[in-house]
């Protein structure tokens, strides 16, 4: 069976920051979308994010073929072509952060969360550092396909704190690996077979911290997947919008279902892949 890719986006500056640093990017005709929430101030969280996720793009586009619809590749999925392509473009990401962070002196320390992923032959393939993240909703049911770079998250792994705790934690936003702090970065990647149905969710820890998973799950499972990002971020800018929130779903569907044809009335409300975009610091 063909697959096809829908996909929304939305970036918001939040209730209580004056300027927006996270990034993200829809390239539908990749099949390929990104979130990075940026750090390092003002100009070098904008400035992080935003070359971060024009990278990943650039470095995914240079080697199109590979993620071509015609394009097969045999072997382990998690070592395949795909996958690696994936991995080298957050860490080419990396590698251009840094090295603009050390031309200009306002700019060193900045990095970036990054979280990439890539639909290719039935397949979702997720290359992630820092705390966005990425979920898979299947079924009625929410599973984070990504795991957290955090401090907060070794501690909780560790059994030194509860979950409750780590909601409440001070150091909830302290990270430990990002794209762009040094010249290159360990990636995490993960690899799902895809059904009819998915529902992919990436956000910022701007939604996370404030809406819960089976919220999440929730408003994806019932609303028209085009207002998932809109609801989201109204839900987290209701309780209080602490950070910068962005939020990504992109949804598999059966490619001859007519329900979901390039002339239906749904389409016309919604673009697939909410038509090809970068959006940088809100921009």
């Amino acid at each position: 069976m063909k697959t096809r890719i829908y996909a929304w986006g939305a970036t918001d500056v939040g209730m209580k920051r004056d300027h927006n640093e996270d990034s993200y990017l829809l390239a539908p005709d990749l099949n390929l979308y990104v979130v990075a929430d940026g750090m390092g101030g003002h100009a070098g969280g904008e400035m992080a994010s935003g070359i971060s996720v024009r990278t990943v793009e650039k470095t995914v586009r240079a080697e199109a073929e590979l993620v071509a619809p015609d394009a097969h590749h045999e072997g382990s999925i998690e070592k395949s072509p795909v996958a690696r392509l994936l991995s080298n473009a957050v860490r080419a990401a990396c590698h251009a952060v840094y090295t603009k962070s050390q031309q200009v002196r306002e700019l060193q320390g900045m990095g970036t969360t990054t979280t990439s992923l890539l639909f290719h032959d039935k397949h979702a393939f997720v290359a992630h550092v820092g705390d966005s993240r990425c979920y898979l909703v299947r079924d009625g049911r929410i599973l984070q396909l990504s795991e957290d770079h955090s401090l907060v998250n070794e501690q909780l792994k560790a059994g030194l704190i509860t979950e409750a705790q780590a909601r409440q934690s001070r150091f909830k936003n302290i990270i430990t690996r990002s794209v762009g702090f040094d010249a290159d970065v360990e990636v995490d990647m993960i690899a799902v077979e895809t059904k009819v149905g998915d529902a992919y969710l990436m956000c910022s820890d701007g939604l996370c911290n404030l809406v819960t998973d089976p919220e999440m799950c929730d408003v994806v499972s019932d609303n028209f997947l085009h207002r998932v990002p809109e609801i989201l971020i109204d839900m987290a800018n209701s309780r209080g919008g602490d950070d910068n929130c962005t939020v990504i779903v992109a949804y598999v569907v059966d490619a001859d279902d007519v329900g979901w044809q390039d002339d239906s009335e749904y389409f016309k409300e919604a673009t697939p892949g909410g038509a090809a975009a970068t959006q940088t610091a809100g921009g």
